[in-house]
This record gives structure tokens, C-alpha cells and sequence, in this order.
């Protein structure tokens, strides 16, 4: 089979590798939707594992099913995640999901930009989902990065009637935007340095909009009657961005550190202000089996609208050129690829 083969941001290689071969409780599928997610494009993250075969933001179908597997059979049309907690230890019984020991021991086998992809037993028991009819493929693929917007927002507090100010406007920033107001948010402000971004967010639910490079404390306070936002959430992993954060929350307010930032950056943290004024610190990664369900009816629902953020299909052997836009920017939100292409 064909597999896109990441040897750094700027070397994507088309190469051939060996069908996986499926054991007991296991899938095999065949990839019709792969997300290039921000992080694949954060090389301090990646480039030290390489080369390995990225993508695990996947929809598809059902090619072979192993001995033992009862909840699906051939051709059914399936998303699934890659990092899926025990569901069992003190920290899944106590929705700490994201630290389960078990969670970053999980894998796709090899990887979403392959034509094929094998689904170990455990993918298949707890981060393997049907795809709702009317749902297409393309929309299966939001479902992981749609999930971790749903449990950083549940973390976060998010409250009808908040105001929200997402700081950065790219595929987390949209699905945010599109979250807070499914969840009743009484006014959405999104920042970004790009003018393509801002009208993105606007098209997308986004009240106001402020550039990221004025005074942005300033642009809340003025698309929210005087006040401060009362849950901010950092989709940008620059110091700047954090320190807009923290002069852009209100009394009682929360910030939601959703994006990471590279190795070795601190803030120093306004402790006095944090005490006096209430203000609250929390951070998310990954979007447990519970919230990836919530993503898929919210989708199935049309209330997050994902199929229009779709900017680019590219076919494998253009996995590098979506590395490319994603790490760009430029005129492009949400880049799939589709390996059948």
C-alpha cells in the first residue's frame, strides 16, 4: 500500500509498505478522510520521532474485520482516534483521561496518510465509532479534533450567556467559536494576525473580531459593553498570546490554555491578580470516549458545521504540499487528505 512518510515539515515522502495484516479483536481500514492537524506541522514535536507516518484524524471503511469483533463487519463506515484512554485507572474514573498511562501508548498502525490503516484492539473497543448516516467522511474526520474542543470547554466552565474571546483563528479557533455558541454563548470575540482568519471567524459564529497585533484587551472590552471576556481560550502557543489571555479575562473568569507552546517557554504568572480578582487556570489535551461521542452528534446535528471549514482535498502523494499550506497559513483553513484520490 501507499503511505505519505514523514521525514521532517518540508520532506514528505510517497513510499510503499506492506499491507498490515489484521489479528484478533483488530480493524483494517481504508482511509477515506485524513486531517493534517497543527500539530503535525509543530516540528519540535515531531522531527525526533521520525520518519513515521502521521495522520490521526481519520473516517473510513471497514476493509477486514478480526477474529473476535462483533460491533463492526465490512464496509461499515467508521471514524476513529488514535490516543484512547484505559477508561479504568484513578485518572479516567476521575476524568483526568489525559494523563492515563495507557492513552500516548496508542497508535494507528502506521498512520492516517496511508491507504490503509489497522486499528489495534484497543482503537477498536473504546475510540472506534459508526458513522451516522448523512454524515460524510469528510465530516467523520472532525470528530477527534471536535472532541478536544468539546472537553477543553467542559473543563473550562463554558456557561450560556459567557462571553468568549478565542485567541487565534485557525481549525481549534473555528471549532471553538462554532462550540461556544452551540453552547449558548452571548458574544463570541475572535483575534488573529491574518485579515483571512478574522473573516473566517466572523463567518463562523465570531461577534467581533480584533487583530491580534492592536491592543487586544482593549478590542474585548470594546465588542462587550465595557467588560472583560469571561472565558478565554488560547488557540495560538505564543508568549504574546498568553499574555493577551491574562489582560483580556474578567473577574471570576477562566483561561483555557488549549494550544500548546513550544519546550521551555514560561510565563510568569500574575499570582496577586489571579487571587484578588478569582482568576482560573486550565489546560486540555486529547477528547476522551465520552466527549468523542458528544463531537459526533454535535456534527450529525448540524450544530458545528465542519464540512464548510473543508479548504483543500488533496490526493497522498500531496500530503506534502498540505504540510506546506497548514504551516503557511495563507488563504487555507482545513486541509484533508484522501488517500483513494
Amino acid at each position: 500500500m501507499r503511505v505519505a512518510v514523514y521525514h521532517s515539515g518540508r520532506d514528505i515522502r510517497l513510499e510503499e509498505r506492506p499491507r498490515p495484516e489484521v489479528g484478533p479483536g483488530e480493524l483494517l481500514v481504508r482511509v477515506r478522510a485524513s486531517g493534517i492537524c497543527g500539530s503535525d506541522v509543530m516540528e519540535w514535536y515531531r522531527e525526533k520521532r521520525a520518519p513515521l507516518v502521521l495522520g490521526h484524524e481519520i473516517a473510513g471503511e471497514v476493509e477486514e474485520v478480526g477474529a473476535g469483533v462483533t460491533r463492526f463487519k465490512s464496509g461499515d463506515r467508521v471514524l476513529a482516534t488514535h490516543h484512547v484512554p484505559c477508561d479504568d485507572c484513578h485518572y479516567c474514573r476521575t476524568d483526568r483521561h489525559s494523563v492515563c498511562e495507557t492513552l500516548r501508548t496508542t497508535h494507528f498502525d502506521p498512520g492516517g496518510f496511508a491507504e490503509l490503516v489497522r486499528l489495534p484492539p484497543i482503537n477498536v473497543d473504546r475510540g472506534t465509532f459508526l458513522l451516522p448516516e448523512g454524515v460524510s467522511f469528510e465530516e467523520g474526520s472532525f470528530v477527534e479534533p471536535l472532541a478536544c474542543a468539546v472537553r477543553g470547554q467542559r473543563l473550562g466552565g463554558m456557561r450560556p450567556g459567557y462571553c468568549v474571546a478565542v485567541l487565534g483563528s485557525g481549525v481549534s479557533g473555528i471549532l471553538h467559536i462554532q462550540l461556544a455558541r452551540a453552547a449558548g454563548a452571548a458574544r463570541i470575540i475572535a483575534t488573529d494576525v491574518s485579515d483571512y482568519r478574522l473573516a473566517t471567524a466572523r463567518r463562523f459564529g465570531a461577534d467581533a473580531v480584533v487583530r491580534a497585533d492592536v491592543d487586544v484587551p482593549a478590542g474585548v472590552r470594546a465588542a462587550n459593553e465595557g467588560r472583560l471576556a469571561d472565558l478565554v481560550i488560547i488557540c495560538a502557543g505564543a508568549l504574546a498570546v498568553v499574555d493577551q489571555a491574562f489582560k483580556s479575562v474578567d473577574r471570576g473568569g477562566t483561561i483555557l490554555i488549549f494550544a500548546p507552546a513550544n519546550p521551555g517557554l514560561t510565563y510568569p504568572l500574575p499570582l496577586q491578580e489571579m487571587w484578588s480578582e478569582g482568576i482560573s487556570i486550565v489546560h486540555s489535551y486529547a477528547g476522551p470516549p465520552a466527549d468523542m461521542r458528544t463531537a459526533l452528534d454535535l456534527i450529525a446535528a448540524r450544530r458545528v458545521d465542519v464540512a464548510s471549514m473543508v479548504t483543500h482535498r488533496l490526493g497522498l502523494a500531496e500530503t506534502g504540499k498540505g504540510f506546506q499550506m497548514m504551516r503557511d497559513g495563507g488563504e487555507s483553513l482545513k486541509v484533508l487528505v484522501d488517500p483513494q484520490r
